[in-house]
């Protein structure tokens, strides 16, 4: 059974940094394409960032472009987001979530089967 854990989220001003981590047992994280949503009160919950399975590929949202990072860690079974120069509107739970297609649409949510619990990141002005 595949359980995704976040962690890293937090409390942080403006112009800050933040690195998310998402971590499972099972190794599933090293062989399949994972990504990263976010869910701010109020609103749908969004693409952030994904890596493909295959070739390690990035994508990104254009509003996080520049200033996040994806990178996975096989060893650890460990996916990262680097999240610099962050801004209050980046305030959301972030989720990271797994595929097991392999040609998923990076920023649909329906291509996704598993999602881990979600980790509060907070960016004061």
């Amino acid at each position: 059974q595949v359980q995704l854990v976040e962690s890293g989220g937090g409390l942080v001003q403006a112009g800050g940094s933040l690195r998310l981590s998402c971590a499972d047992s099972t190794r599933t994280v090293s062989r399949f394409s994972m990504g990263w949503f976010r869910q701010a009160p109020g609103k749908e919950r969004e693409f952030v960032s994904a890596i493909s399975w295959s070739t390690d590929s990035e994508y990104y949202a254009d509003s996080v472009k520049g200033r996040f990072t994806i990178s996975r860690d096989n060893a650890k079974n460990t996916v990262y987001l680097q999240m610099n120069s962050l801004k209050p509107e980046d305030t959301a739970v972030y989720y990271c979530a797994i595929s097991l297609k392999r040609n998923p649409l990076f920023d649909r949510r329906y291509e996704y089967e598993y999602w881990g619990q979600g980790t509060q990141v907070t960016v004061s002005s």
